[in-house]
């Protein structure tokens, strides 16, 4: 018998569709659907600040998101040649100090602006394990391998998550208060901290969104992957991230819920396009390739009239 997870659908009429605008932010698997909301062309800003994996530093993105403060100098560092940020991933760093404060910088102003027209942020937890830094206690998003006796790993407690979702919440809707929330847990394991304590890590994140997370805004893509999904096929060579199967099958899952009935047309549009713009001909010159697109861009300009936003 193949086990169904049970998903609620969110209430009212919060579905997402092509007046929708989506942030993301979170753990890796955030690039899972966000590769997928892009490939059909819904509007998306995704991890501004690149990936964040605890709880805790999603929090302290969007409170600087919401306050507006600016990074100043004492908030970068050198190590091996570059300079970093501990509140941001690697991807925003850099071998000048000044560019690494403009991204950041220019990551939260551009965050707070798109916020405004924002409909939905889907917020993926990865872990709740964390790190310390042993100089400040403060906790860091990234060691940007600093030397790990520099760090004192914590196991973040039920009720500090629960604190740092209700903040999350508190710090977008400051900005937004109409904006709809989904939430999940990364199906990624961390086996890097070990099995148990991965299984613990992400018990605490689960208890955590299930005590506060509001009725039908919680995604199970975690409990998909572990409880549907069993078999190794569904999973990539490193055996921990999901296998493109098993991220399909999760996309299609998460489509039936969170995806407006109407935008699935668009959608199967927009697939035959995106599939007829990867094919490759064998005769580039001939008459029947030359018709073949002409016909893909009347498609095109027919799917733009009904959505103007919409570029190949």
């Amino acid at each position: 018998m193949k086990l169904q997870t049970q998903i609620k659908i969110p209430a009212g009429n919060n579905r997402i569709d092509y007046n929708s605008r989506l942030l993301l932010l979170g753990s890796c698997f955030v690039e899972n659907i966000g590769s997928k909301l892009d490939y059909y062309k819904f509007p998306c800003l995704q991890n501004p600040m690149g990936i964040l994996f605890h709880p805790a530093a999603i929090e302290n993105f969007t409170a600087k998101v919401r306050s507006g403060e600016k990074y100043t100098e004492d908030a970068v560092f050198e190590h091996n040649g570059r300079w970093h940020c501990f509140d941001t991933h690697s991807d925003m760093s850099d071998r000048s100090p000044e560019k690494v404060l403009f991204r950041i910088n220019r990551a939260i102003e551009d965050t707070a602006e798109y916020l405004k027209n924002t409909s939905h942020v889907v917020i993926t937890l990865g872990t709740a394990w964390g790190y310390r830094l042993n100089d400040t206690g403060k906790f860091v998003a990234n060691c940007h391998k600093v030397p790990q006796h520099r760090f004192t790993k914590v196991l973040a407690l039920t009720e500090e998550i629960e604190g740092n979702i209700m903040r999350i919440r508190e710090n977008i809707h400051a900005v937004n208060p109409d904006i709809h929330f989904v939430f999940t847990i990364s199906p990624v394991r961390h086996l890097r901290d070990g099995f148990v304590e991965n299984q613990r890590s992400k018990a605490h994140l689960i208890t955590a969104l299930h005590r506060v997370a509001e009725e039908g805004t919680y995604f199970p893509s975690y409990e998909i992957m572990m409880d549907e999904l069993r078999d190794y096929r569904f999973y990539a060579e490193d055996m921990l991230h999901p296998s493109q199967t098993a991220i399909d099958y999760i996309w299609e899952k998460f489509t039936g819920v969170w995806i407006s009935p109407e935008a699935v047309p668009v959608m199967e549009d927009i697939d035959g396009i995106q599939k007829s713009l990867s094919h490759k001909p064998f005769a580039p010159d001939s008459g029947e390739h030359q018709k073949f697109l002409k016909n893909l861009q009347e498609k095109i300009s027919r799917l733009q009239k009904k959505i103007p936003y919409i570029r190949f």
